[in-house]
């Protein structure tokens, strides 16, 4: 699989109800090898997964995630696209899970995560891995974690 957005994503930015730019509180968590995620592209909330299989690491990972900080959108007019890019996430001495980390998923926090919108599923760059106790942390690409073209 390869990094994907999902299509209530793709709507919600045509109709103008996402803003990634920070007034909408975006975060990512992190998913494992059980998850059908990287095949369900039409969710339109958590609620709508078959299988979430979120990290279950007995340390260095809560439920939900954590909240991207740094947000921006930009455009780049040498690649005639748009680019959506925030700091790196990061978690402290992540333990193993149950299962390996596939994927991470960045997403618009709502009410509750199983109303919250997946957003983005991103599986490349150090996936998947092992927490083993080590600091975590998901280096976004250099040209952001989404690009629009």
């Amino acid at each position: 699989m390869s990094n994907f957005v999902y299509n209530e994503a793709k709507r919600a930015v045509l109709e103008g109800e996402l803003d990634l730019n920070a007034a909408d509180d975006i975060r990512v968590l992190l998913v494992m090898t059980n998850t059908t995620a990287d095949t369900e592209d039409d969710a339109n909330t958590f609620a709508d997964f078959t299988t979430l299989d979120e990290c279950d690491a007995s340390a260095g990972y809560s439920s939900g995630g954590v909240a991207l900080t740094g947000e921006t959108v930009a455009e780049d007019s040498a690649n005639d696209r748009a680019e959506f890019d925030a700091d790196n996430a990061s978690w402290s001495g992540l333990a193993t899970a149950t299962r390996q980390v596939q994927a991470a998923i960045v997403y618009k926090w709502n009410s509750t995560l199983n109303d919250s919108e997946p957003l983005i599923y991103v599986d490349e760059g150090g996936f998947p891995f092992d927490g083993g106790g080590a600091n975590v942390t998901i280096q976004w690409n250099a040209e952001g974690i989404l690009q629009a073209t």
